[in-house]
């Protein structure tokens, strides 16, 4: 199993929103890197779920319930989807700030490649964010 960090402006797509759904397919990823992670994604892989420019922070823990299909926002054969599940929301929320002062977390991608909106995580990384988020 892989875990993945993806990120959402909570203004424009927010965990409650998420919730709500039930389901949402992963779209409008237009960022090579980050459509090549949405490929690599497989059914039951765990992501975390951040809230980007506002809350800074992982707000939940969501799950891959479809791998990756044509993004239907556009005709473009390039982009793809993913579609996403919510698991659980985190008790307290983990900041950026948080992240970013834990020696365990130095090399997660979220710091060393701010601007991906969809990007691997290492288990070790997934493990603490996930206690830090769930004590």
């Amino acid at each position: 199993m892989n875990h993945w960090l993806v990120k959402s402006e909570p203004f424009v797509y927010s965990w409650d929103d998420f919730v709500k759904a039930g389901v949402a397919a992963w779209d409008g990823v237009r960022n090579y890197q980050a459509r090549n992670n949405l490929q690599a994604m497989r059914v039951g892989d765990l992501v975390l779920f951040y809230h980007s420019n506002e809350g800074l922070a992982v707000v939940g823990l969501a799950q891959v319930s479809r791998e990756a299909y044509q993004d239907p926002t556009t005709d473009d054969t390039r982009w793809v989807v993913v579609e996403l599940s919510p698991v659980q929301a985190f008790s307290q929320p983990v900041s950026l700030q948080q992240i970013k002062a834990d020696n365990r977390l130095t090399e997660i991608a979220l710091i060393r490649q701010s601007r991906l909106s969809v990007m691997p995580i290492r288990t070790e990384e997934f493990d603490v964010i996930l206690n830090l988020g769930n004590p």
